[in-house]
């Protein structure tokens, strides 16, 4: 029987994994600690025996590949892995997704006195020294908000108003518990069935995933941008600061008229910003057979008899004026004289090469 794996994660330290295990008398926990991954060594306990690891290159990927996901292959039944406090869980489940191991759940530890101010800074994780390894440039902000936003269930230290609108946006299927006050095995239970689990999408879903509310509360508003024209990619990469200002998650497809067969992703928190590269639009492509149903499905809902499925679309949450974030976006789009000419124009292209991280 493959494992059944919970994964805890969340910046904050806190006994919820600890918790679980004790209502799961026949689990196993596992816990990570990365603190000296870039002198390649890791510490690992399994039901509180400690083992240290060296490796030959002190990667997270490394890590997952060469010890966590060889460990869980060799596990049955329900497995609590309390992720190293960096570790977002995005990425450990796109590791087991090449796996046997299902992943139950994803519960994240919310501070709720830190959260919102973690959550739109600027700082860097090896500000607060606790970067991964040499080279991990991640904010943060989008570790915090990655955390949350790939959650199942959320647990959180207290209770904010403004933290729970926030959250209603970001993660509206995750059902929520005080930490003072948990019962984790209620909790997992009140998980929704069409819930995550560990699941993605390849960038052309729904961004607004589990429908969450558009009306704003607590100064919490929800920016939701379509176009169907193209950005001027430079207008567009001056426009960016707007998202990197009280703006807690920024996700969305982009069109730029310098590349119109590619479709971009952009995603934002804090003050941290990823731009890359889904892949053609349908549009584009000769053969669909690789794209999926769905995708296909939302394409012919909304295909243009010129542009096909192109289009700008973009999902903020946001506790700045939304008004200033349209009119920036909508600003940096192309003019109609330039629309009509462009395909003659030579653009300026700050997206022209892939970056995982952009310095904007």
């Amino acid at each position: 029987m493959a494992a059944q794996v919970v994964l805890v994660a969340g910046l904050t330290h806190h006994d919820v994994a600890d918790e679980l295990w004790r209502a799961s008398p026949e689990s196993v926990l596992v816990r990570h600690d990365l603190s000296g991954l870039a002198d390649g060594v890791v510490r690992r306990w399994v039901d509180g025996r400690l083992t240290v690891l060296e490796l030959a290159h002190g990667c997270v990927s490394c890590t997952l590949r060469l010890d966590l996901i060889p460990l869980l292959e060799g596990l049955d039944g329900r497995v609590i892995v309390h992720l190293d406090p960096v570790l977002e869980p995005e990425a450990v489940c796109f590791a087991l997704s090449e796996t046997e191991v299902d992943v139950e759940a994803v519960i994240t530890v919310v501070d709720s006195a830190t959260w919102l101010s973690d959550a739109t800074g600027g700082d860097t994780l090896a500000d607060r020294g606790m970067r991964a390894a040499e080279g991990d440039e991640r904010t943060v902000a989008q570790v915090v908000v990655g955390q949350a936003e790939f959650a199942d269930a959320l647990v959180l230290t207290g209770d904010d108003p403004v933290l729970n609108a926030v959250l209603d946006r970001l993660t509206p299927l995750a059902p929520r518990q005080r930490l003072d006050d948990l019962d984790v095995t209620a909790l997992l239970a009140a998980v929704p069935d069409n819930a995550r689990r560990g699941g993605f999408d390849d960038g052309f879903g729904s961004l607004l995933y589990g429908q969450p509310p558009l009306e704003p509360a607590h100064g919490v508003s929800v920016v939701h941008f379509t176009e169907r024209r193209p950005f001027h990619p430079m207008r567009l990469h001056n426009a960016l600061d707007v998202l990197l200002e009280d703006v807690v998650r920024t996700r969305g497809r982009v069109w730029v008229a310098s590349q119109p067969d590619q479709a971009l992703w952009l995603e934002s928190a804090g003050g941290g910003l990823r731009v890359g590269n889904l892949g053609p639009w349908l549009a584009a492509m000769d053969d669909w057979a690789e794209a999926d149903a769905e995708r296909r499905a939302a394409a012919d809902l909304q295909w243009d008899p010129y542009y096909g499925d192109r289009s700008q679309e973009l999902f903020v949450i946001t506790r700045s004026d939304p008004g200033e974030i349209v009119a920036a976006l909508r600003a940096a789009l192309v003019t109609d004289e330039e629309l009509a000419l462009v395909s003659e124009l030579d653009f300026a292209d700050p997206f022209a090469d892939w970056h995982e991280e952009m310095e904007i």
